[in-house]
């Protein structure tokens, strides 16, 4: 497995299992197939709300005599309702609990908006006419400040961040004490975010993508959760380059597509709840796609027309001073 160096010195396997969206028993399955396959790291976000069933098929594997807590990279998230410099420790620690770990490898800051928290159930705190209700004082910096306090108590080694846009970046970065290690952004063949990598690189803080296949089961979900969805859904494994490589390489269009983001130094965490799909995904270590390939792979960019996590369907999100992406409205 290839492994990016972080700025705080440790490191982080190039490819790891994404978890959004997955169900309860679908993740734990997910997490045991990974780890067979040889997967070290796992994604996930206290959002997910599938922590506990991670936990779960981590401490099977323990306990099986597999392998031990130093050989995994486990990643997760404060939700976007406790970002909030006195909800970083309670939100991290419940984390902890639920991961049946004593402390993650990463922690990000999963948004840069924020919502009020509804206590009931632990969710955004909803209006009554359907809008989010927008925590506009929070403080991003103060926020970071009090992520710093977890590495010094060693509740997560690194910490970075999910979903800011360039300035939001080099704002946390100009204040921090420890800097970000990683970004963590929606990042594919469509939007390859490359004024953010170039930002990223300057500053020496690794980039992870998620939905670097284009999350292809994302507007489903969008509909049946917020009654959202995007008229002209991308088809990214289905476009006729992609094809074309896979073809020419005897791989198929996902492997192409992850093959073009990791030899770049891109971490990528392609989600799956099927077996061969998730074994597939990480057998991208054999071959190299030519110079020429990856230029070709380096014009399907649409810049912001091909971003598919805009998060309008938060509505009202857009009114938050805090919200990324300005040119989406």
């Amino acid at each position: 497995m290839k492994l990016i160096k972080l700025n705080s010195g440790n490191t982080m396997p190039v490819i790891g299992l994404g978890t959004w969206r997955a169900q309860p028993q679908e993740v734990e399955n997910a997490v045991a197939v990974a780890l067979e396959a040889g997967y070290r790291h796992i994604d996930t976000a206290f959002n997910y709300n599938n922590e506990e069933s991670i936990g779960n098929a981590l401490q099977k594997w323990f306990t099986s005599g597999k392998g031990k807590r130093e050989d995994l990279f486990i990643t997760t998230k404060l939700p976007n309702f406790g970002n909030r410099p006195k909800d970083v420790s309670r939100f991290l620690k419940m984390s902890l609990e639920k991961l049946k770990l004593s402390y993650v490898d990463l922690y990000l800051i999963h948004m840069p908006f924020s919502f009020h928290c509804n206590e009931t159930n632990l969710t955004p705190l909803v209006n009554e006419d359907g809008s989010f209700s927008l925590d506009t004082n929070n403080d991003l910096l103060g926020t970071w400040k009090v992520l710093e306090q977890q590495v010094k108590d060693g509740l997560t080694k690194d910490i970075g961040l999910s979903n800011f846009n360039c300035e939001q970046i080099q704002r946390v970065y100009n204040n921090a004490e420890i800097k970000p290690a990683v970004v963590q952004v929606e990042l594919h063949a469509y939007l390859q975010q490359k004024e953010l990598r170039e930002t990223c690189k300057k500053l020496n803080i690794a980039i992870t993508a998620y939905s670097p296949l284009g999350s292809p089961g994302a507007n489903n979900h969008f509909n049946a959760k917020y009654n959202y969805s995007l008229d002209d859904f991308p088809d990214i494994l289905g476009h006729p380059t992609v094809k074309e490589l896979a073809e020419k390489y005897q791989k198929t269009p996902g492997q192409i597509l992850l093959r073009h983001l990791v030899q770049q130094d891109i971490i990528v965490i392609p989600k799956s709840g099927n077996p061969e799909r998730i074994k597939t995904n990480i057998d991208i270590f054999n071959f190299d796609l030519s110079e020429e390939d990856i230029r070709k792979l380096d014009a399907l960019d649409k810049d912001e027309e091909g971003r598919i996590f805009d998060f309008l369907f938060f509505k009202g999100v857009e009114n938050h001073p805090e919200y990324p992406f300005k040119k989406s409205i």
